[in-house]
């Protein structure tokens, strides 16, 4: 049976199972951390729900607020020149 170039080299001991193992404990703990993190964030957007905040405009907020600065500039005002283009400006704009 070939060996795959990338597997960490044993050198006779067990180490390399050993330590896949423990990365693969930890990527699977991680993973259910992410999961129960997913589940307080769906059940705090559910809350905002119940006060009446609208959630999709909710998430565009927290998208927009991680974008920098200058590349949301930058996408406002090409959202802005579409909105010109393609005559979609509201009145009063």
């Amino acid at each position: 049976m070939a060996e795959h170039s990338d597997a960490p080299k044993s050198g006779g001991d067990n180490f390399g199972g050993e330590h896949l193992r423990q990365i693969v404990a930890r990527i699977e703990r991680l993973e259910e951390e992410k999961q129960a993190l997913a589940e307080d964030v769906k059940q705090v957007y559910a809350e905002a729900k119940a006060h009446g905040f609208d959630t999709k405009i909710l998430r565009q907020v927290i998208r927009i607020r991680k974008m920098d600065k200058a590349d949301r500039a930058e996408q406002e005002a090409l959202l802005d020149l579409y909105l010109d283009a393609l005559d979609m400006r509201a009145p009063g704009q």
